[in-house]
């Protein structure tokens, strides 16, 4: 940990803060399994390799509005939509899994008995599934309103089913194995062609050839990409291969095709994106052919999957990142939309802060870190990194029990209490402090209704548990020494059918801030145990929320960039809001490409609130007027003394500051202290495996 003496020079004329630069949270994403693009509703699922399922609202800023905390016996294989709006999985567990996409809990799980399964994709018409499984039985099922039901297996193959398409008309599919393409008649079940791929790498034969990715277009043409870092073009009617492209030196893993059928897009072991499109042999013929048009090197390590969407190209694998690149000549406006998207972090904040004993506490999958911030007596100028004269210390690791993921966890204010939660248990413990030392008591007993929680919150004085039930209701426990009572449960309201995944909690205690995974907030009055008041509902989906001290004004902020302040007693937007409604952002402040995931607020500076992104920190300072489009939006400079009408012209409401990224979290400590938690790229990238080398020109 570094700590640096005062403020950032992008924050001058704010007041000084001394920042804690923390970068001992060690976290490492999971990598990328599988994506599945959803044409009707503009969404992505991507599945991680620890069972984690993500939902990225595409239309709201590529925000991850929805996830399904991962599971040790779950590594999903394979991932696609089905019926419009419902998500399945399968995994090396055998099991079939739909996700409640309202409830964000699995819905069921249905055994295939075929072993590990491999590969899934659903019928064309969305209403019938198709599974390849490792004992190279291929089967079929139909899609029900509640669930689904096995209908029949396709003949038995020798090997393992690698991967499956459908033809569009849904009356053929292609099976890809080990060594051989498979051509299935629907209706009957039976293998009409087996393809042998052939085996040789760069003229040298090779032991086996696994075909990981085959796609059905519409001419009966099959394209398949195997481990021998070939494209293969196949005639599905005499059974013959048609054309091949050698493109790499290592596996090629995944596939995806356009809608159109006139690109696609495959993902190799070598890090390496491909574009292939469909383009007409002279100007003047009708005849078109297969042409490899762009390679992108996005990715350090293996591209696992691909989507291709009707806008983009999407990838993701080993190396954690979520790409998602335009195709230019398909992006209508040339704005932030046609900017390439790396997406890394989760779109929630995994990390909690006892402010009155200066702790963090870190969230992973499958423990809890508690660590104390170090502290220096040395003084220094603006800029300057202080040592420290006491070391931060690791106080505590908290494992869980059992193998599902941590869904959400959180510190109280005071230090004295940890509340976490997983998709079947909640965990509530009392800390002790003993000078150094610290002992740890769990809280038996808990409530059956608090069986899981998506986001927990403690009151301001840490006398009160707020928390968000997958069910959809908000229960209020009171905290006593060393145990709990339940004072209440807000129940989920008429009509409405989703969780609520985002808290905010007035300082005073008074009023409670809930919104769910669309754009609705709902404020409850916690004397009076009742509805206040609902939000004025808005397209995005809200991605921060906090209430302010003294005034209760709620700062919303949503996946577009817009920040929204509501009165609570009042019932309405403040008169700040709709001057910036009125006025507009800043056009850079809206290009952003990364929300505003934390928002607090200055205890001695009502006019300011501070809030940050994985790549900014910001103030915005009320009593400044609002930048607009010809004004410098970042480091303005601000004015000196009162006769400076130069830069005073200048100064306006937003100071930011892009010294710390990527950011975590980041909060105030005090008057003035920060707290920034980093996590740079380069040390996650060094703890990942090593990429395949690649022999460079020259060396």
């Amino acid at each position: 940990m570094r700590l640096l003496c005062p403020r950032p020079p992008s924050l001058e004329g704010m007041g000084e803060f001394k920042v804690h630069r923390v970068r001992f949270f060690n976290y490492v994403p999971s990598g990328i399994r599988c994506v599945a693009y959803n044409n009707q509703s503009n969404r992505l699922a991507v599945s991680r390799t620890d069972g984690t399922v993500e939902i990225y609202n595409l239309s709201a800023n590529y925000f991850q509005e929805k996830f399904f905390p991962g599971h040790e016996s779950r590594a999903t294989e394979a991932l696609c939509w089905a019926e419009g709006q419902r998500l399945f999985s399968a995994g090396l567990n055998g099991e079939i899994i739909e996700y409640d996409l309202q409830a964000l809990n699995i819905k069921y799980a249905v055994d295939a008995f075929g072993g590990p399964i491999w590969s899934m994709t659903a019928s064309p018409s969305g209403s019938q599934l198709l599974i390849g499984c490792e004992d190279g039985s291929v089967k079929l099922f139909q899609i029900t309103p509640d669930k689904i039901q096995f209908e029949r297996n396709f003949d038995r193959q020798k090997s393992r089913i690698l991967s499956l398409s459908w033809h569009p008309s849904g009356t053929h599919i292609a099976a890809g194995s080990i060594d051989y393409i498979s051509v299935f008649d629907v209706k009957s079940g039976s293998a009409i062609h087996k393809m042998n791929v052939d085996r040789r790498y760069m003229g040298v034969s090779k032991r086996k050839c696994i075909v990981w990715g085959v796609a059905f277009l519409s001419d009966g043409t099959i394209i398949s990409v195997d481990s021998a870092g070939k494209v293969q073009f196949w005639d599905s009617v005499t059974g013959t291969l048609a054309k091949n492209h050698l493109i790499a030196n290592a596996d090629v893993l995944s596939i995806a095709v356009a809608d159109q059928e006139d690109s696609f897009v495959v993902g190799t072991a070598e890090g390496t994106v491909f574009h292939f499109q469909l383009v007409s042999v002279t100007s003047n013929s009708n005849e078109k052919q297969w042409v490899r048009t762009k390679p992108f090197q996005h990715h350090t390590h293996d591209v696992r999957t691909v989507a291709h969407s009707p806008t983009a190209l999407i990838s993701g694998g080993t190396d954690t990142h979520l790409v998602i690149r335009p195709l230019m000549e398909r992006v209508e406006v040339k704005n932030y939309d046609a900017a390439l998207r790396k997406i890394t972090f989760p779109h929630r904040c995994l990390v909690s802060c006892s402010k009155k004993r200066q702790l963090l506490l870190f969230q992973f999958a499958h423990h809890l870190e508690l660590w104390r911030l170090g502290s220096t007596v040395a003084t220094g100028r603006n800029g300057d990194t202080l040592p420290l004269s006491k070391n931060a210390d690791h106080l505590l690791h908290l494992k869980t029990k059992g193998p599902e993921n941590i869904i959400c966890s959180c510190i109280s204010p005071c230090g004295s209490w940890i509340a976490y939660s997983t998709a079947s248990r909640f965990f509530l413990y009392r800390l002790n402090y003993e000078h150094d030392n610290i002992s740890l008591k769990r809280v038996s007993k808990m409530p059956a209704f608090l069986r899981s929680a998506l986001q927990i919150l403690f009151s301001e004085d840490s006398t009160k548990l707020f928390v968000a039930s997958n069910e959809g209701s908000l229960h209020i426990i009171q905290l006593l020494e060393g145990n709990f009572k339940h004072l209440h449960a807000f129940q989920r309201l008429s009509g409405t059918v989703e969780a609520m995944c985002l808290l905010a909690v007035s300082p005073d205690g008074n009023w409670l801030a809930a919104s769910g995974t669309s754009a609705g907030v709902h404020v409850y009055n916690v004397k009076l145990l009742k509805l206040h008041c609902t939000v004025p509902a808005y397209n995005f989906p809200v991605t921060a929320l906090a209430i302010a001290p003294n005034t209760n004004n709620l700062v919303i902020a949503h996946s577009d960039q817009q920040v929204f302040e509501y009165s609570i007693p009042d019932k309405q937007y403040t008169e700040w809001s709709r001057t910036v409604q009125k006025q507009g952002f800043h056009q850079l402040w809206l290009q952003r490409d990364t929300p505003i995931t934390h928002i607090s607020f200055h205890p001695k500076r009502p006019m300011h609130i501070l809030l940050h992104d994985a790549y900014m920190f910001c103030i915005i300072d009320k009593s400044l007027p609002l930048p607009n489009d010809k004004t410098l939006l970042y480091n303005p400079l601000p004015p000196k003394n009162e006769s400076d009408v130069v830069q005073r012209r200048t100064a306006h409401a937003f100071k930011i500051s892009k010294i710390y990224k990527p950011l975590l979290f980041m909060d105030l400590l005090d008057e003035k202290t920060l707290v920034a938690v980093e996590r740079p790229l380069d040390d996650i990238i060094a703890q990942l495996p090593p990429p395949i080398k690649k022999k460079k020109f020259g060396t």
